[in-house]
């Protein structure tokens, strides 16, 4: 269970869609400082966030960033890319480029701010993954929420002996940049984040955003009743 009011939080990807509704719910919440970073970050109107650079994908970026949140109790790893079409079609371009973001990049900043976070009390690592992390069918991007599920379950064994609560968020499609173009219902960023926040608060492991990844959740542990699923 990890504090919210006065807490210090990181927001990787933090200036758009899903980050920003993290950024701006975690400030309702009570947080007192939040760092929101980007490639190219713009100056905040809140003095409240930082914004700061970030590669995610550049292990000397992401060193440089841990030089500056040494006050940090809790981390959202939230950057991710996608790519579409089949993964039996991608180049291996493809491959390294959403991979470095969505798997490794999770890995490499867990790694830097891991002492950060034990150095604090332990905190909160909280990592956005989805429902395709259950799903096949996504290419390339399913394939890297698959990976990242399996990152965060780790981490959360690995971290447990420094007293931070590591948290997994699936969901469906979000109202982001990223989701733009698709004419599908879609989840509410705010309330995303919302409903995030108050499970770290609880402290809880694993948020199920919306129906669909509650249904598909379920489904790993047996037959749903309507759901039927291909081999």
């Amino acid at each position: 269970m990890a504090t919210i009011e006065g807490a210090v939080a990181l927001v990787t990807g933090g200036q758009r869609g899903l980050g920003k509704a993290f950024v701006e719910e975690l400030l309702a919440a009570g947080a007192a400082k939040v760092y929101a970073t980007a490639r190219t970050p713009v100056d905040p109107t809140d003095p409240r966030v930082v914004a700061l650079p970030l590669d995610v994908t550049d292990p000397a970026s992401i060193a440089a960033l841990a030089e500056r949140i040494g006050d940090v109790t809790l981390v959202f790893n939230n950057a991710g890319t996608t790519i579409r079409g089949r993964l039996i079609d991608a180049s291996r371009d493809d491959l390294d480029e959403v991979f470095a973001t969505n798997v490794f990049g999770v890995v490499g900043v867990s790694q830097a701010v891991a002492p950060i976070l034990a150095g604090n009390g332990g905190g909160a690592l909280v990592n956005v993954a989805s429902v395709l992390s259950w799903v096949a069918g996504a290419g390339v991007y399913g394939a890297s929420k698959a990976a990242l599920w399996s990152v965060t379950n780790t981490l959360r064994v690995e971290l447990a002996g420094q007293n931070t609560q590591v948290v997994g968020v699936h969901l469906g499609y979000t109202d982001t940049d990223m989701t733009r173009a698709l004419d599908v219902p879609k989840n509410d960023p705010r309330q995303v984040a919302r409903d995030t926040i108050a499970a770290v608060a609880a402290g809880e492991t694993e948020v199920l955003a919306d129906e669909v990844s509650r249904v598909f959740k379920a489904a790993l542990s047996g037959p749903v009743e309507g759901l039927a699923l291909t081999r």
